[in-house]
């Protein structure tokens, strides 16, 4: 009769090999916890550098300046982060605004352009960063064509098809609107920080109060399970792009108003790696599917913030940006460590 197979009597059983210690996940709570609130320290921990050894950092004059150079990154920073949300980039926001930079001044200059009035001017570079947008949205959306493409095709383009515009030179601009927009206050507050707190807030409703903020959070999520699920992916991913490059044409006019001239060649300049490294500190991952709307803000106050400390602090501006390429290297392994530990 035979019997079940085992160990044999008096043999100890083999040891079981040994188990690999469970990864620790304080690591990764750390990590979930920076990518959460690290923004939020770290500027914290800027200003408190600056009131200490920056020189009249705590003065009017100060704040005056941050305020006047805040509402562009503010604003295209928000595109930029519907943008990345969906797992996509922009990287033609600052070719779009300086097309619409020169839209305005084609439209708007006498000699030189149609000598319309100011408020069609205004809407015709809005609307020129809108066709930019559709242009961007249907070059990913329907063509197929990965995002980081399409948009550099427009950052390369862009901004020759802008000094093509002003015919490659810097137009003046004398218009008594522009004096509102750069020295219009509301209780001691710019009129265009008040309009970079506005979109920031519509921006936050939209992301997280309506279908359309569903539909770009689930298409950064898995793209591929949206359009199964019957979500219309493309008129989503056009409307995003849309909405980028119509914010962005807003820091136009804005950078316009300040520079008081188009100037194809400066005005945007570069911006793009400023939203994208707003965008990612303020917790927003560029594997999509999330958005975080006050975090962006919060990032492009940062960045702006570091740059004028280092401006300060007669730091070269080639300096300042590998800082900011070494932000965006370590907000990304803040993400990446906290993906791992989940």
């Amino acid at each position: 009769m035979s019997t079940a197979a085992g160990p044999a009597a008096g043999v100890a059983p083999e040891p079981s090999p040994p188990r690999t210690p469970a990864r620790p996940r304080v690591d990764g709570s750390r990590a979930a916890w920076l990518r959460e609130r690290g923004v939020y320290v770290a500027l914290a921990a800027l200003v408190a550098y600056n009131a200490a050894a920056t020189t009249n950092f705590l003065t009017v004059a100060t704040v005056q300046l941050l305020f006047a150079q805040l509402p562009a990154v503010i604003i295209v920073s928000l595109g930029m982060a519907l943008v990345i949300g969906t797992g996509g980039v922009d990287l033609s926001v600052g070719a779009t605004m300086a097309v619409a930079s020169a839209v305005l001044a084609k439209v708007v200059a006498p000699g030189t352009g149609y000598g319309k009035s100011i408020v069609v001017a205004v809407a015709a570079a809005v609307l020129a960063g809108l066709v930019v947008g559709i242009f961007n949205g249907v070059v990913v959306a329907v063509v197929g064509v990965q995002p980081i493409v399409a948009t550099l095709g427009l950052l390369v383009a862009g901004r020759g098809i802008a000094l093509v515009i002003t015919g490659g030179a810097l137009v003046e601009l004398f218009v008594p609107f522009f004096r509102v927009v750069r020295l219009g206050k509301l209780f001691g507050v710019p009129y265009v920080m008040l309009v970079a707190v506005l979109l920031a807030a519509l921006t936050a409703v939209a992301v997280r109060r309506t279908g359309f903020g569903y539909r770009l959070l689930a298409i950064g999520g898995n793209r591929r399970a949206s359009v199964l699920a019957g979500l219309p992916v493309r008129r989503t991913l056009v409307t995003v792009y849309a909405i980028s490059g119509t914010l962005a044409a807003v820091a136009g006019v804005i950078a316009t108003a300040r520079l008081r001239a188009s100037d194809p060649s400066y005005i945007g300049l570069l911006i793009e790696l400023t939203a994208i490294t707003s965008v990612v500190v303020g917790g927003t991952p560029l594997s999509g599917g999330r958005v975080r709307i006050l975090g962006t803000v919060a990032g492009a106050v940062l960045i702006q913030l570091l740059e004028t400390t280092l401006v300060s602090h007669d730091v070269p501006d080639s300096v300042a940006r590998m800082v900011e390429a070494l932000i965006i290297i370590a907000a990304v392994l803040v993400q990446r460590t906290s993906r791992s530990a989940a």
